[in-house]
């Protein structure tokens, strides 16, 4: 059997706020899992595809420093 009631926000905060410390970290828990499950998942293919691209330049110049880095670590 289930009895539903409506109860104001306010209301819900005192009720809330009157909670025993473990009784207040179950709820908390609780809470924090649901909303995980709510998170929407993200797609890394759709991230990495939608992500900043380098241009031609920019890869020239990254590989040349990695030859200055490469020359300087077997000096």
């Amino acid at each position: 059997m289930q009895v539903q009631v409506d109860i104001e926000f306010d209301e819900l905060v005192k009720l809330v706020k009157t909670l025993p410390t473990g009784k207040l970290r179950q709820l908390k828990a609780v809470i924090d899992k649901k909303a995980i499950k709510n998170k929407p998942k993200s797609n890394l293919k759709k991230l990495l595809l939608n992500g900043p691209i380098a241009t031609k330049r920019q890869i020239d110049t990254i590989e040349k420093n990695r030859k200055a880095i490469n020359q300087w670590r077997t000096m």
